[in-house]
């Protein structure tokens, strides 16, 4: 058996805000996350990967995602594993490049940069103490059989915006084919589809009168059970989950999570899953953690009147992004009171509650209230409100995960690279 080892080396793990609280294989790069796509491109089934990072994050649990390996030889005899893809979490490869998991193959390059090294187990086990401090240790040798593939890389967090569109155009038509998925043909003269490219939709897909698709810069893919309400126009290239509901205005080039609420303007942004949108307000070159909800009338800045770059907070320090368009990161249980405006360029920690007041730049994790300095969330009443959160979507909060968050809880009151006032 093949296994995979996704790893996040020292750069993804001040991926922020979303690092606190999960690792980068559960992040959403264009239509799938990460560990998703590499599962793909490598043809490796699910009960044989796992994840290295930072020590915080074990005990991290969440659907079907990789559990986090304290123990890279044991992880390695229980899963009966004979080798070992070892893949950096920053790599993104494309999901239509030819399957390169071939015997041939050792190394994995993407853009001249090695992305994914196959070992024996006992070589891998043998890298446990550089990979579990973040040191990515490989590097082509002239013995090695290296392969170059398709992809980008994320050298930063905000190239998760960067690389969106692109990626949407390659994964939708991919997966649509993959699944199967119909093309929509419009039964009534009152749903509309403009432009050359499809809109594919899976089954269980309801899709009401009024509904205006463009897919002029590219297409559309609605996964199974996703309603698409009237007067809603979707705006290709645009991902849409499982189990979605889009209510009206214009949704255009996002990656939507499963089982989201999406209503009013969304444009160029991605949703985990399982987040809430759920009333007017312009979000935009943004990306949301999972279990986020965001108060009536919340607005993203994504531009600044100055036309000029975006600086974007980091554990190092703000950092200018070179990019034109970016709006807010919002890490994982973040809340936004109605009518919150934000500003161009903003981080809201995880399980930040955040309302009234224009929130600086930065916001640290589990902040709670109208101005800073502000004050803590209370460890309880967060565990509550997210339990509350996930039991609307059918979701229990285990008693093993209320523990693990309160760690996590704990490991952020003490994380001294945020901003406190």
């Amino acid at each position: 058996m093949t296994a995979l080892l996704l790893v996040d080396d020292e750069v993804a793990r001040g991926f922020e805000p979303f690092a606190t609280s999960r690792p980068g294989g559960e992040l959403r790069v264009g239509a799938l996350l990460l560990r998703e796509r590499w599962m793909a491109v490598l043809g490796v089934q699910a009960e044989a990967v796992a994840f290295v990072s930072a020590a915080h994050l074990q005990g991290f649990a969440e659907f079907d995602a990789a559990p986090f390996c304290p123990d890279m030889s044991a992880w390695l005899r229980e899963t009966d594993a004979d080798d070992v893809w070892v893949v950096n979490t920053r790599a993104i490869p494309m999901l239509d490049v030819a399957r390169p998991a071939s015997a041939t193959a050792t190394v994995l390059h993407v853009g001249g940069r090695v992305a994914a090294v196959r070992l024996s187990a006992a070589d891998a086990a043998g890298h446990e103490i550089a990979l579990r401090a973040g040191r990515w240790p490989f590097a082509e040798s002239p013995a090695s059989r290296a392969q170059e593939i398709d992809g980008v890389w994320l050298d930063a967090v905000w190239d998760i915006v960067r690389h969106l569109v692109t990626l949407l155009q390659r994964d939708i038509p991919h997966l649509a084919a993959q699944a199967e998925a119909t093309r929509l043909e419009p039964s009534q003269a009152s749903i509309v589809v403009s432009g050359p490219h499809a809109v594919w939709v899976e089954d269980e897909v309801v899709v009401e009168p009024m509904a205006y698709f463009d897919t002029s810069a590219g297409p559309v893919l609605l996964r199974r059970g996703t309603r698409v309400q009237a007067f809603t126009r979707m705006v290709g290239p645009c991902y849409v989950g499982a189990h979605c509901t889009l209510s009206t205005d214009r949704i255009a080039a996002s990656a939507i999570g499963e089982h989201c609420r999406v209503h009013g303007e969304l444009s160029t942004s991605v949703l985990i899953g399982h987040s809430n949108k759920s009333h007017d307000g312009f979000v935009g070159h943004s990306v949301l953690g999972r279990w986020v909800n965001l108060g009536a009338g919340t607005i993203t800045s994504n531009l600044k009147n100055t036309y000029g770059p975006v600086a974007l907070w980091t554990p190092s320090g703000a950092r200018d992004t070179c990019m034109q368009f970016l709006g807010t990161c919002f890490g994982d249980h973040a809340k936004t009171g109605i009518g919150l405006c934000l500003t161009t360029g903003c981080v809201i920690g995880t399980g930040a509650n955040v309302f009234e007041h224009m929130p600086p730049k930065a916001v640290a994790p589990f902040a709670w209230g109208s101005t800073p300095p502000y004050g803590t969330h209370a460890v309880d009443k967060f565990l509550d409100t997210a339990a509350r959160m996930m039991a609307r979507r059918e979701v229990v909060l285990s008693a093993e995960q209320r523990a693990w968050w309160a760690t996590v809880h704990a490991y952020a009151a003490a994380d001294a690279r945020w901003p406190r006032s």
